[in-house]
């Protein structure tokens, strides 16, 4: 469970989080129904900006897919499968343009991040997403139900 706060300025980019959970981008070979819940190898992320907002884009690999045992970092999946990343970015950058939106921009110098930056990323939306849940956090147009113990209600 993760949460981009809306609240908390993220230091290196400058942007407030999206109020979404961290999107995943899984690079396997198999078609997974949208929203599947299967177990992930972080593999690296993007900074997207969205009309000022922060969007993290976690890449991964289906711990199932052939490749999960040789892909551990982005090297590996630049080695493995060149122009996936640049894919990403780019369908990223353009997808909203068809409904007249601006292009998407990305943090850091367009680059992706490495895997050690992905899971940092993923554990301070989790912390986002625990805050929320125990209600400590301000949020708007979010329905949550306070517990005592994040583990509460799952």
């Amino acid at each position: 469970q993760t949460w981009e706060d809306p609240n908390v300025e993220d230091p290196e980019t400058g942007c407030k989080g999206d109020n979404d959970p961290v999107d995943v981008v899984e690079i396997g070979s198999a078609v997974l129904p949208m929203g599947s819940v299967v177990p992930v190898k972080p593999l690296g992320v993007l900074a997207m900006i969205d009309e000022g907002e922060l969007d993290w884009k976690i890449i991964a690999i289906s711990m199932a897919d052939p490749l999960a045992n040789e892909l551990h970092d982005l090297e590996h999946l630049e080695a493995k499968c060149p122009e996936v990343i640049s894919g990403i970015r780019e369908w990223f950058r353009w997808y909203k343009t068809p409904d007249g939106k601006p292009l998407n921009s990305f943090g850091f110098e367009d680059r992706a991040l490495p895997r050690a930056k992905a899971n940092e990323v993923i554990s301070v939306a989790f912390d986002h997403w625990r805050n929320l849940r125990l209600g400590t956090s301000q949020h708007k147009g979010l329905w949550t139900q306070k517990v005592s113990a994040w583990t509460d209600g799952l």
